[in-house]
């Protein structure tokens, strides 16, 4: 239906029910009949019409079953008076042609509220269309000029031109991503000792690199990223690992999450001892120190010496290993009398031997308590958690490497004894807590 914007003010709408079938033209012919000298000459229809007072009568109608229904609507430029007692007349009708009808108002529509309405909701979307793109150029105008300082500090190190930071030359610990992208991202909040390998082929900038300097891979945590690990761990001497949540990119994961995973990292070796990958861990030697664990230097300690065993062990008074990092120097002395080497194993010890055994290969970990009784078996990724919620743990047997962080916090909830595969990159173990590995039971 068309409305003339500049006289119509009101609607009237009203249902109609016949007891037949009708037409347009009869529900038409009943309004104008019906209501002709109704309500006197001033709301008089054809009157009203012909000074354009009232618009055009609209009927829709549906027969069905013998019966006809349908909705009439009359817009009117009348005051709201004149309107209402117009709409009211429309009820007064009782026939339609031949049929029995009865005529509902169901409602009288102020054409300039919806027309307000309309303008209200129209107004709202394109206020929040300005907003938005408000918002969007701002953050364009940001992202713009933080890019344009990342493209700057971005550098090319090494012969192979391998995407980096600034301070990837100068900084004692680095960090390996997979690409340029993982970079700028880094880059992005304030990490700038970083370098991309490019792939699955490590140049060789970056494993002489990793001769030098701490080292931490962070992959994506895809297949791609784990395949890019598992080289990396095999031709490069990798100290931790980082990962990305599952099927997330470091290029695309917020600062949040990129603290949360770094902070998160493991030593390489016991993720290698974890999915069983074979890695050959190298000496490190240049402006930061040595870095070599305590069991590697002990087993090169002995290759050197293979006699060691024969010396008499009441004239070895004392045994020495440090670990060199930066300025850190752990040195660890070893008394050992002919009489302690030689003795039996208790059995609490042999019991030990026995669950590590049974346990090996499923990454569990055993927890007792002072009398040596078992409290739980829990997977070896919540034992972290496990501990430092614990009051009563004094023993843990587990599948794993024990590290550093795992002593710590054994030593500050005041447990006894470590039991693991092997010990890791360990720097200092705490004089209340005593280390055994798979080798000393064997």
């Amino acid at each position: 239906m068309v409305i003339d914007p500049a006289t119509t003010k009101y609607l009237i709408k009203a249902h109609i029910k016949a007891d037949g079938i009708i037409e347009k033209s009869d529900v038409v012919g009943a309004i104008f009949g019906q209501t002709e000298g109704l309500l006197g000459d001033e709301l008089d229809l054809r009157e009203l019409q012909r000074s354009a007072r009232v618009g055009r009568i609209e009927v829709e109608l549906e027969s069905k079953n013998g019966k006809s229904e349908g909705e009439i609507t009359l817009p009117t430029s009348l005051d709201k008076v004149e309107t209402v007692i117009l709409a009211a007349a429309f009820e007064s009708i009782d026939r339609v042609g031949p049929c029995k009808a009865t005529i509902k108002t169901e409602r009288v529509e102020d054409v300039r509220v919806v027309r307000r309405k309309q303008v209200i909701d129209r107004a709202k979307e394109l206020l929040n269309q300005v907003i938005e793109e408000g918002k969007t150029e701002g953050e364009s105008i940001t992202d713009n000029v933080r890019q344009s300082v990342q493209v700057e500090e971005i550098t090319h190190f090494g012969p192979d031109h391998c995407p980096a930071g600034p301070n990837i030359e100068k900084s004692d610990a680095i960090i390996i991503v997979e690409g340029r992208r993982d970079v700028l991202n880094l880059l992005k909040y304030g990490i700038k000792n970083v370098i991309a390998v490019g792939g699955t082929n490590i140049p060789k900038t970056v494993i002489e690199l990793t001769k030098e300097r701490i080292t931490t891979a962070f992959v994506d945590g895809d297949r791609g990223g784990e395949l890019i690990l598992k080289e990396l761990l095999q031709t490069a001497d990798v100290d931790f690992v980082s990962r990305a949540p599952q099927t997330r990119e470091v290029e695309e994961i917020p600062q949040k999450l990129i603290m949360k995973a770094l902070k998160n990292k493991i030593p390489a070796e016991q993720y290698a001892e974890m999915y069983d990958i074979k890695i050959e861990k190298k000496d490190k030697s240049g402006p930061i120190g040595r870095i070599q664990s305590f069991s590697s230097k002990k087993e090169k300690r002995e290759e050197k010496s293979p006699k060691i065993e024969s010396i008499d062990e009441e004239k070895r008074e004392e045994l020495e290993d440090e670990v060199e990092i930066g300025e850190v120097i752990q040195e660890k002395e070893i008394k050992e009398d002919k009489k302690e080497s030689e003795k039996i194993f208790t059995n609490k010890q042999e019991n030990y031997s026995k669950i590590l055994d049974d346990i090996s290969g499923s990454l569990k970990a055993v927890l007792f308590d002072a009398n040596n009784n078992e409290i739980k078996k829990i997977p070896v990724r919540e034992l972290t958690d496990s501990l430092k919620k614990s009051k009563n743990i004094t023993t843990v047997v587990f599948d794993g490497i024990i590290t550093q962080r795992l002593l710590d916090i054994a030593n500050s909830k005041n447990v006894k004894e470590i039991i693991g595969i092997k010990l890791g990159n360990v720097i200092k173990i705490p004089s209340s807590v005593r280390v055994i590995t798979k080798k000393d039971l064997d």
